[in-house]
């Protein structure tokens, strides 16, 4: 796969090497001198550039690219340069950076954004799983589909807990994704028998009813 990670900070690096760990092939472009450390990701291709301007998404090559990361730390950066990825070259896959929660509205279809990643949204999202077991706690939402990760550890009294997953009816437009066990994760199957600790993943349609997911799984209806 082809990436173009536009913006060479922290961030942008962060996933150039991520995804040239995972042989895909990357190119970074920054307008920053001062951005350009190229040893820091040396197997990256490298361009000072500007995204937001046509001539440089050209000369990054973006029409050959499959998906493009709007990683500045400029939300108005990112939106133009997912809009002009989308609207100009037809890039396959577009994810953008969103620095202020409060901008996160803008981020979808209507300025080219398939995937927006709020920073701040994640990190509560964490926190929220790190403390609360037995707690439905949504991860990431999809904007163009509006479908949800959701995750959930099964707390001691969980009504599913040595109950078989081919034996469990889930709510309509849920499916379990993952399931994490002792830091293991795995694909279930309807073999598998969930157990008290376990992390489930699961993704949730917008439609879906998530109350009686929680209900499901813990017993009780969510406060």
């Amino acid at each position: 796969m082809r990436v173009v990670v536009a913006g060479a900070g922290s961030v942008g690096r962060s996933i150039a090497r991520e995804l040239i760990s995972n042989d895909h092939q990357v190119t970074i472009m920054d307008r920053q001198p001062s951005a350009m450390r190229v040893a820091q990701v040396p197997a990256a291709e490298w361009l000072l550039a500007d995204a937001c301007e046509l001539p440089s998404l050209r000369e990054a090559k973006v029409d050959e690219c499959d998906v493009v990361v709007a990683a500045t730390g400029d939300d108005k950066a990112n939106l133009v340069i997912s809009l002009l990825c989308k609207t100009e070259f037809g890039v396959p896959r577009t994810v953008a950076r969103v620095n202020n929660p409060k901008n996160e509205w803008m981020f979808d279809e209507s300025w080219g954004v398939d995937v927006a990643v709020s920073t701040p949204r994640i990190m509560t999202a964490m926190v929220e799983e790190a403390v609360a077991i037995g707690d439905l706690v949504r991860v990431f939402t999809f904007n163009q589909s509006g479908a949800d990760i959701l995750e959930i550890t099964l707390p001691e009294e969980s009504p599913v807990a040595g109950v078989r997953l081919g034996q469990i009816t889930w709510p309509s437009g849920i499916v379990l994704a993952a399931v994490i066990r002792d830091t293991r994760p795995f694909s279930p199957t309807d073999d598998d028998t969930l157990e008290v600790g376990d992390e489930l993943l699961l993704v949730s349609e917008q439609s879906s009813d998530q109350l009686a997911l929680h209900a499901l799984l813990v017993g009780e209806p969510a406060a």
